[in-house]
């Protein structure tokens, strides 16, 4: 397993937001986390990001520990060793977070030189390779607001990939993009899990959970209700608050 997520507890003023989470990520696996806005799912990846820091629990990505609960204290990784797992995530943000001052090759190459320390031709040479991959080729020295909603998308995900992520997660990555869109993200999606990630979304569309995932877990309120298989999930639904959902939806 390439994340593992065990006894994860997070609050914001007192309010109990992730509640005893557990669940792991295989490589070349796609794993959909859904559940109705407010039930703790982008929480859940701001924790795994290192971007907000749990209350308790324990996070190894691709076996080394982001943080670590010892009988009820977590200890988080020192800076060194967080850099490398930096490395290992990719994360693409629902509203892309592109910086637009910069241009589409500027907003990729960014971070590998910047934090990485990647010599400028390389990170450009592997930018350009990542964006003709993305049917973008054409697109380096646009800037986002020239891009189309799905364009900034496939901007933002090839800037995720630049690090060579071991483990890409996105954060509802189908809102505000028409069923043609949608269907472009899947494949993209699809190619990234057979190249070797592990991919992690953060969705409340559940007809692209169906398309894409190939596990799926179900959260309400800051818990795991359901975690299984997308044929087991789809095909067998007991719970009420599962079944209304997706009735809903």
């Amino acid at each position: 397993m390439i994340l593992s997520v065990e006894g994860l507890y997070k609050s914001f003023k007192g309010k109990p937001v992730l509640n005893d989470i557990n669940f792991q990520l295989g490589q070349n696996e796609i794993l959909a986390i859904i559940g109705r806005s407010g039930v703790g799912k982008t929480t859940l990846l701001r924790c795994i990001n290192n971007l907000v820091k749990c209350d308790r629990g324990t996070i190894i990505v691709d076996g080394m520990y982001l943080c670590k609960d010892d009988n009820g204290s977590t200890t988080y990784a020192k800076p060194a060793q967080m850099l490398q797992i930096r490395k290992k995530l990719g994360l693409v943000f629902q509203n892309f977070n592109l910086f637009p001052h910069m241009s589409v090759l500027g907003n990729i190459i960014e971070a590998p030189i910047n934090v990485f320390g990647a010599s400028k031709s390389e990170a450009e040479n592997k930018a350009m390779e990542l964006l003709e991959m993305l049917d973008l080729g054409d697109k380096a020295n646009a800037y986002p607001f020239e891009l189309s909603g799905g364009q900034r998308q496939r901007v933002a995900i090839a800037r995720a990939c630049a690090l060579n992520p071991k483990i890409m997660c996105l954060d509802e990555p189908t809102s505000a993009l028409d069923p043609e869109l949608r269907e472009g993200i899947a494949l993209i999606i699809e190619k990234l899990a057979r190249d070797g990630m592990g991919i992690l979304i953060i969705t409340h569309d559940m007809n692209f959970a169906k398309r894409v995932a190939h596990r799926i877990i179900f959260m309400d309120e800051g818990r795991i209700i359901k975690e299984s298989s997308k044929e087991e999930f789809f095909n067998n639904i007991e719970n009420e608050r599962i079944k209304s959902f997706v009735m809903m939806d």
